[in-house]
């Protein structure tokens, strides 16, 4: 089968599946697994250079707090028309982080093809597991999928052995930081299952901007800072951001050195399998506990 995929967390998926070989086309953003992807042709393009601009100018770029000016995303329709896709994967969940549903659905009306066309919209952990076997059954693996949504479950299900009858710290988790934004969706059940108590945004929460002083007033024990779709060392360029603001050194997470730089993209940002992983890397953070492989500095570093 031909596939499409359109969102970096989609990608994880038939990764996780064992179908990359399957893949015929990916979005510039679609790095897992390394090895896997690199030959995969590229049919998206970025309108923005992230690396170039601030947190602030790529906000007002695609339209503020509202979310409602352009995508980060640009697709190429005549390099996607050109690979001839049985099955695109893409989203409706995020009109800035990757290519709609809406716009994939309006190109593929234009393609000489039967190209089945496929949303993933999860908000909770329970919906990104059951993304693997909603895209497996598609594909022709839903015995597979299942097996392995079992399989992260699992591990889930070790973390929270793992840190059960702790002290369960204050955790506020930061995805943007200018405007400051606080991570919803599945990140606070990560953090719960990891240990910690969340503020601010609920579980499938999809959230809006928050303003410092109400960071202040939940006196968090612990800061989590993984800014969406910035590596640690892009996120570490704008750390003025969070250290210049009034009132930083007061916050019981700077006195008590627990404010956590992750690597958002791949583990928080993407609802994608590999948030397991995420909750693993959090059991380290919040608590020193060891759940699957060693967390390093390049995943979890101290602001």
């Amino acid at each position: 089968m031909r596939i499409v995929s359109l969102l970096p967390a989609a990608t994880d998926i038939v990764a996780e599946l064992g179908l990359s070989a399957q893949l015929v086309g990916r979005t510039h953003e679609c790095d897992w697994p390394p090895r896997d992807v690199a030959s995969v042709p590229v049919v998206t393009g970025a309108d923005l250079d992230q690396d170039r601009l601030t947190s602030r100018e790529i906000s007002d770029a695609v339209g503020g707090s509202a979310h409602s000016g352009s995508s980060l995303y640009t697709l190429d329709t005549e390099a996607l028309a050109a690979l001839r896709p049985e099955v695109v994967l893409t989203q409706d969940l995020c009109d800035v982080c990757a290519v709609s549903y809406e716009s994939v659905s309006r190109t593929v009306r234009l393609l000489d093809a039967e190209t089945r066309v496929l949303s993933l919209e999860p908000r909770t952990l329970d919906d990104v597991l059951d993304c693997l076997v909603t895209v497996g059954t598609l594909l022709g693996v839903r015995e597979r999928a299942e097996q392995r949504r079992a399989e992260l479950s699992a591990r889930l299900d070790r973390v929270r052995a793992a840190v059960a009858g702790r002290d369960r710290p204050r955790v506020v988790a930061i995805e943007w930081l200018d405007p400051l934004w606080p991570a919803g969706h599945w990140v606070p059940e990560q953090i719960t299952a990891a240990g910690g108590e969340p503020l601010i945004a609920a579980p499938g929460e999809h959230t809006k901007p928050m303003t410092w002083e109400a960071v202040r007033a939940s006196h968090p024990d612990t800061l989590l800072v993984l800014p969406c779709g910035f590596p640690p060392e892009r996120t570490l360029r704008e750390r003025e951001l969070l250290t210049g603001l009034p009132g930083w050194q007061d916050l019981p997470a700077v006195r008590a050195d627990r404010v956590w730089v992750l690597d958002g993209p791949a583990y928080f940002n993407r609802p994608g399998p590999r948030v397991v992983r995420g909750a693993e890397v959090l059991a380290h953070v919040l608590h020193g506990v060891r759940a699957g492989e060693a967390v390093t500095p390049a995943v979890a570093r101290r602001l």
